[in-house]
């Protein structure tokens, strides 16, 4: 008989949605969305509804595999753990622990995904990797301009007067705040889109602006400009809560409003409409992610939370330079996990440029991968040189539920269960403020296992089983011990699913922040030079590197696809996907393109090969591929990218890339 049950979604994206889940003879038969969550209230997108799909996929990979004379094998557990285990022992006395890097992302969330931190520094301390491809320049400046990244809870958003939609669309990444908006302007809020794609965002703004990619920075800059011309900035706020508002004075003052408009490709008009929204507070700003994956991506993010600060939009209710809601994540106790005390070496790697740093490592070189959480050989940049490094190695292990492109290059795989096999918590670290609890469903097929099993059995050949003692659900428990203070507990979260955490709804509105100085920072007092705001662009662009932009005259981004988080549901389409080339119109003027042509995209790096999109109302120039397509399907689109970082050291250059296009037969 079958029964609907209240779980939630794992994937790492803005919603964290609640499930109601249909299970009949141990077998999820249907997700649907649980109209009693707070904040999704019955919604769920697409690439949830696929967690049905994914569980029950024949592709699964249900058994131990090891690699023999290059073809896969079914092999034991037994078999698997105690060669892997043998290797790690023989890798750390030879080499040292170091010589091991584990690879490893975050697409699926998960508070009990962060054990695997826990194995590798009991084990002594591996080569991890820092930084992010995802958020990791925005994080980084907002912490140097408020001390920490925090965000609005999601009704503030009905306070606003004005609202902005900066390089995200959150009709495809974030669709319970699109419902949101909808609400907002019903009340008579005004919605600002700025945007290279007329994205569906876009469609329901009172105005569109389209900016170049790459230089929202600038435009933020041009708007401050104005905002001081006209004398409409808050000095009170500037005054008694900031610091070094002279520095970005003078910035502003060494450029024209007329020269941001030529770089940004942004009207003057459209520049001084804006200056005039920030002004008429409370104005909230909702910036995107991909605006920051940039060599420029720091200091974009900064721009735009100057603009903030300088308008008196920070820390009142309505208002907010909203990037990411650290706090949320914060509320855990991650770190009794982690058991951080035992590891004795350490060695770190740019997520970014991890393949060059397995190819280059010396003292110890990399003798062992291990893969947890991810897909590098889809979703690291620069895909050639990933392939390369990863095959470099003397073990790949890969913990895996299908067979990836990474996968694909193992010599163990080991198969691990779905989200609704085993039970966790799940948040989101960029929206709403509410923990979800998924319980186990159903049985694992075949041999799958969990991720903490996984490490379980590890710990104990390698002889600290000890640290591996304690149960799921003790597990959990150590997560909540500071909620348990406020009367959270793992017992109430089992019984009502969804529980509100205890964070500011509105940042920053006693104006301590926590920086250096305990004020916003405008530059940042701990920085030394490198704290300073700049008129910074892409490294890609005519501005910095004319001779590329010449060969290579198209802006690429590669934003995230509708149906799969990430790289993660592209082989369970009911039709195979193909890959598509969106391009801006002029484009195929330029370049005499039509509707449905077989192109080549490429640059320096590599090259894809798809078929033609237009894009209407793109920004001149401008060309889209989805991310995350396997190599079977034409992808993988980081072929083309960039593994360079942003100016803080810790974001990606995605998006600062450049490529030319033509039709081939």
């Amino acid at each position: 008989m079958a029964s609907i049950v209240k779980s939630a979604c794992p994937l790492n994206c803005w919603d964290s949605c609640g499930f109601q889940v249909t299970v009949e003879n141990d077998k999820v038969i249907k997700v649907e969305g649980d109209p009693s969550h707070p904040i999704t209230k019955g919604k769920i997108c697409g690439r949830g509804r696929m967690l049905e799909t994914r569980t029950n996929s024949p592709e699964r990979i249900l058994y131990p595999l090891k690699k023999v004379n290059g073809k896969f094998e079914q092999i034991s557990w037994d078999q698997a753990l105690d060669e892997i285990a043998y290797e790690l022992k023989e890798i750390k006395k030879q080499y040292g622990s170091t010589a091991v890097l584990h690879s490893h992302d975050y697409a699926n969330n998960g508070i009990l995904k962060n054990l695997d931190q826990r194995f590798f520094n009991a084990y002594g301390g591996v080569t991890q990797l820092y930084g992010s491809l995802c958020w990791g320049a925005g994080i980084e400046a907002q912490k140097w301009d408020f001390g920490d990244a925090y965000a609005h809870e999601p009704e503030d958003v009905l306070n606003s007067k004005n609202i902005v939609i900066w390089g995200r669309n959150v009709a495809r990444t974030n669709m319970h705040f699109y419902e949101k908006l909808r609400e907002a302007k019903k009340k008579g809020a005004k919605l600002y889109v700025i945007d290279p794609l007329y994205n569906a965002t876009a469609k329901v703004a009172d105005e569109y602006i389209s900016v170049k990619p790459g230089m929202d920075g600038l435009l933020a800059a041009g708007i401050i400009k104005e905002i001081l011309h006209l004398g409409l900035e808050d000095r009170e706020f500037i005054d008694h809560y900031s610091y070094g508002f002279e520095d970005l004075e003078k910035l502003i003052e060494g450029i024209s409003i007329e020269k941001i408009s030529e770089m940004t490709e942004v009207s003057v008009k459209k520049i001084k409409l804006l200056a005039k929204v920030f002004a008429d507070k409370p104005t909230s700003t909702f910036m995107g992610l991909g605006l920051q994956r940039y060599k420029n991506g720091g200091n974009t993010i900064r721009l735009i939370d100057a603009l903030a600060a300088v308008s008196g939009n920070i820390g009142i209710p309505g208002g907010g330079a909203n990037y990411a809601n650290l706090q949320v994540g914060q509320s855990f106790d991650v770190s009794n996990l982690a058991l951080s005390e035992r590891r004795s070496s350490h060695r770190g790697f740019s997520i970014m440029k991890q393949a060059e740093e397995v190819l280059a490592a010396t003292d110890p070189e990399i003798k062992m991968i291990v893969v947890t959480c991810g897909n590098p050989l889809t979703q690291v940049p620069d895909s050639s040189i990933v392939e390369k490094a990863f095959s470099s190695v003397s073990k790949l292990v890969v913990i895996e539920q299908f067979m990836t492109d990474t996968a694909v290059l193992a010599d163990y795989i080991l198969p691990t269960t779905t989200s609704f096999e085993e039970d966790d918590l799940y948040y989101s670290s960029m929206y709403h403020h509410y923990v979800n609890y998924g319980p186990k469903l159903v049985s694992a097929p075949g041999e799958a296992k969990s991720d903490l099993w996984i490490w379980t059995q590890l710990a104990e050949r390698l002889g600290f089983g000890e640290d591996f003692q304690e149960s799921r659900e003790q597990w959990l428990e150590m997560s909540l011990q500071s909620l348990a203070e406020n009367g959270l507990t793992i017992d109430e979260l089992k019984e009502k699913h969804t529980l509100e955490l205890p964070v500011k709804k509105v940042p920053w509105n006693d104006y301590q922040f926590k920086t250096a100085s305990g004020k916003f920072e405008f530059t940042s007092m701990n920085k030394g030079e490198e704290g300073q705001l700049t008129l910074a662009v892409p490294e890609e662009s005519k501005w910095n590197n004319p001779l590329l932009a010449e060969k290579f005259p198209y802006n690429l981004l590669t934003i995230h696809p509708l149906r799969s988080n990430h790289s993660q549901n592209y082989h369970l389409y009911n039709k195979a996907p193909v890959l598509k080339v969106e391009v801006a119109e002029n484009i195929t003027v330029n370049k005499q393109l039509q509707e449905g042509d077989y192109v080549r995209v490429w640059n320096n790096r590599g090259e894809v090969k798809g078929y033609l999109s237009i894009l209407p109302k793109a920004h001149p120039n401008t060309i889209n591929i989805d991310e995350g397509i396997w190599k079977r399907f034409g992808g993988s689109v980081n072929n083309l990218t960039s593994s360079g970082e942003s100016d803080n050291g810790l974001g990606s250059t995605l998006y600062d890339c450049l490529v030319n296009i033509e039709k081939v037969n």
